[in-house]
Parts: structure tokens; sequence; C-alpha cells
């Protein structure tokens, strides 16, 4: 669900540069609703995408650290619907760019918050592969967004194929946020924001749900590392929590022990052989 609900993000990115890149002859036909040229389309519209992306991963890069990893790829995905949803609707040139701008400003948010999210909910020995297959999905829509372009330029009028083909991207953008409302939050932005009781809950939830699918007890850890942080809104107590770390690894962890005058966390390490790769 992990990988479904974040990963598609580059399937939508492939999607975009496509269907763009397939339609801007079409765009610029008499007749398309639009008066534009194809040089506009594929390189104005095209350049400011690419803005619009660079200044998203900025931004709601920053966001994502501030606010948590949930709360932003469900607000990336609802900029890039509706600017998506927008671009369907154009009506004039300067509409078509400012949502073009807005699509990849969105896109762009999205790689910040998921790629963060998955960094820390995937775990250390299936990273690099599931890295690998996530981004290697642009291609998926790729080659989606141009079979898709073709009945679509075919078989409808000039000024409707085109709407229809933006239109699609928005109906699997409203799929993948209904799977998203049940990805989690990122244990680890709870544990060091200081939520270290909402965290313990997700952990546990986690660790009771692979001992019964695999039936095997996880281990209890056996030593302990220690983060330390700058000063903070971190929790006015000492308490002893579940560390959220298990998510990375099928291994117990417990007893993270909050200092706020001592400005660290202490976290039970596994011992070497079962220490995550």
């Amino acid at each position: 669900m992990i990988i479904i609900g974040l990963g598609t993000v580059w399937i939508l990115d492939g999607l975009e540069v496509t269907i763009i890149g397939n339609l801007s002859a079409q765009l610029a036909k008499e007749g398309s609703g639009l008066e534009i040229t194809q040089t506009q389309v594929a390189g104005t519209a095209g350049a400011l995408y690419v803005a619009g992306a660079c200044l998203g991963v900025l931004f709601f890069g920053w966001l994502t650290d501030k606010f948590g990893r949930k709360k932003l790829f469900l607000i990336t995905m609802v900029v890039y619907l509706i600017a998506t949803a927008m671009t369907a609707l154009s009506f004039s040139a300067w509409w078509f760019f400012l949502f073009r701008f807005l699509t990849g400003f969105g896109i762009g948010g999205e790689y910040a918050a998921i790629n963060s999210a998955i960094d820390e909910l995937i775990p250390s020995r299936h990273r690099g592969r599931i890295d690998i297959i996530i981004n290697g999905s642009y291609w998926l829509g790729a080659a989606g967004g141009a079979l898709l372009t073709v009945p679509l330029l075919n078989n409808f009028a000039v000024n409707i194929g085109w709407r229809i083909a933006f239109g699609l991207g928005v109906v699997l953008g409203l799929a993948i946020l209904l799977v998203r409302r049940h990805v989690p939050e990122s244990p680890r932005w709870l544990f060091i924001h200081g939520r270290d009781e909402e965290a313990e809950k997700l952990v546990d939830e986690v660790e009771e749900r692979v001992e019964r699918e695999k039936g095997v007890q996880l281990e209890e850890p056996s030593q302990s590392m220690t983060i330390r942080w700058r000063p903070g809104p971190w929790p006015s107590r000492s308490s002893t929590r579940s560390a959220p770390s298990s998510v990375a690894s099928p291994v117990r962890w417990s007893s993270p022990t909050w200092s706020r005058a001592a400005g660290r966390v202490t976290l039970p390490w596994p011992s070497p052989s079962a220490r995550p790769s």
C-alpha cells in the first residue's frame, strides 16, 4: 500500500510530460480552444512546468519537515489535481501557462514529501530496490501517456481530445489520493518532533502485524544509541517510549529515554546480528 500510494508520483510525472509532448500539435490547431503555438506548448509551457517542479521541491520540502510527511503528500496531490483539472478547462494561453506551472509545483512537492516518507518507512535492506522500482515507474507513465493520446487525438474533436487527456490525469490522481489516506505518518518524524506516544502506538501496530502475519516473536534490543537535538518544543518530562525505528527492521525496539535538559534521546539498538543492513 505504501509503495502504491506514494510511488505513483513518477507515473503521473511521466504521464504529464508525454501528454504535453504528444498534444502540442493538437493544441496549436485552429479550433482547439486556445490561441497558442506548438513552440509555446513544448517550450514555454514545458519550461514553466519544470520551474514549478523546482520551486515545489524547495517550498514543500520545507513544509514537509515542519508539518509532517502525511499532511504534505496529501496536500501536494490536491494541488496537482486542481491544477491539472484547471489545465483541462483552459480557455486562453495565459491560463494554460499558469496551471502548467502549478501542476509542476504540485509534482515537485510530491517529490519532496514522497521521497522523505519512502526513506523513513521502507526497511533499509529493501530501500535501494524500492527506490529504483519507484523512480523507474516514470516510464510506465510515459508509455501510458503515449498510448492514451493516440485514440484521443483520432476519435475526438480537436477541442475535446486534449481536455480528456488532462482529465485522465485527474482520475488517476483521485485514485491515488484514496489509497494515500491509509498510508501512515512517518514514525521517525513523529518521534523527533516530540510526539512519542503517537509514534509508539503506530510502531506497536506494525510490530503486532508482523508477528501475526509472519508467526515470529520479534527480538528485544540489547544495545542503545543516543540522538542529540537542538533546543526546541520537546516534551518537558522524562518518559519511556517504543522507538519507531522498528518500521525499518523486523526487530523489536523499545524504551527510548527523553531528556529535555540534556537535549538528547537514547534509543535501544538491537544486537549486531539483528541490526538492519
